[in-house]
């Protein structure tokens, strides 16, 4: 990888700060109080692209949302993992008992243990499980923190391919050169940043388009493929892949055959099995807004939200007053399902 290749990219400008239309709107009663902006992108089965709004073919950090394509990458260089555990390499997850274990048995199966871990030490993220945490008296541990699925799988993933442990970080490492090469083949496209992730992580960027066609690939793939054997494990745990009360994990429970990934600053993919998806990000970095926005986009691929009470509660967010509903986050009118006009869509094949 050469010097320009790990370049960040310069900031955006104000002008393209200003290209971010906004996607949700934030009432309080009957007083719009705040709008989040962002882009999104809604690819039909066919690759066309149904709903653009916002620069969707500009780069960004998917975050936490690359940790299915990175999952493929593993699997290509001899990761052994299947069922809940390569579903924990997939995750973010809420540091629930389970998913703890999880990580101890990805770790054990190489070899090792979590003092090999070397993500940032985090407290769990979890509604339930941090005040647990804390009440036990426990501060922030590298297991808890909600990327160590991901960690273990690439520290198993060293093992499996005799690469060295100790600086598995590293964006030169033959492990991290390997992950890139599978985020831009599953992407189509090349990475034009590199960064570091929250977790310690090297963090490649890529365009709204390139995410939603990654995740498309994989949740298409065909029986026995690597990309596959990441879409059945998510399928088939998505409580894995989050936890509990998660919205990542109840859109795959409402969906099935989806994959779906949430992440950090406002990012959220998903795919359907039949490759259609949606990318978005919230340009604030707002998690707020992310699931009403994606719930929207849902729509323009064709998913009635409004059948499965599960979907429904994520078409809206409410917004408190003394500890009580007073109000809503709920999507613009950029998000509105419409008859296209032109020039409102792009209507392109993207794959």
């Amino acid at each position: 990888m050469s010097t320009a290749d790990t370049k960040e990219s310069p900031a955006p400008s104000r002008a393209s700060q200003d290209a971010y239309p906004v996607l949700a709107e934030v009432w309080r009663g009957d007083f719009l109080e705040s709008v989040h902006h962002g882009s999104v992108v809604a690819l039909d089965a066919d690759g066309n692209a149904v709903l653009t709004a916002g620069p969707v073919d500009a780069p960004v950090y998917p975050r936490s949302s690359n940790k299915p394509i990175q999952s493929v990458g593993m699997l290509r260089a001899g990761l052994g993992l299947d069922s809940e555990l390569l579903a924990l390499a997939c995750a973010s997850h809420s540091g629930e008992p389970f998913h703890l274990d999880g990580v101890h048995r990805i770790l054990a199966g190489a070899g090792l243990t979590e003092d090999a871990l070397q993500c940032t030490a985090a407290l769990p993220i979890g509604a339930e499980s941090q005040p647990a945490h804390l009440a036990a008296g426990l501060g922030p541990t590298r297991i808890t923190m909600n990327c160590s699925g991901k960690h273990a799988a690439m520290l198993a993933t060293c093992v499996a391919a005799g690469w060295s442990v100790r600086d598995y970080l590293d964006p030169h490492h033959p492990l991290q050169l390997t992950l890139r090469d599978a985020l831009e083949d599953l992407a189509g496209e090349k990475s034009t940043a590199v960064g570091v992730d929250g977790c310690g992580a090297p963090l490649f960027a890529l365009t709204l388009t390139g995410l939603a066609r990654a995740f498309a690939t994989i949740a298409t793939a065909p029986a026995g493929s690597h990309e596959a054997r990441v879409a059945s494990a998510m399928n088939a745990h998505p409580e894995y892949v989050g936890g509990t009360g998660r919205d990542v994990t109840t859109l795959m429970q409402a969906l099935p055959g989806a994959v779906a990934k949430d992440g950090a600053e406002g990012v959220y993919a998903l795919a359907l099995p039949d490759g259609s998806a949606v990318a978005l990000k919230i340009a604030d970095g707002g998690q707020r807004p992310r699931p009403v926005v994606m719930a929207a986009a849902l729509r323009h691929i064709g998913v009635d939200v409004d059948a499965d009470p599960r979907l429904s509660a994520l078409t809206t967010a409410p917004v408190l007053g003394h500890g009580e509903p007073v109000g809503s986050v709920r999507p613009s009118a950029a998000l509105d399902l419409r008859t296209p006009t032109p020039g409102h869509l792009a209507g392109r094949p993207v794959r």
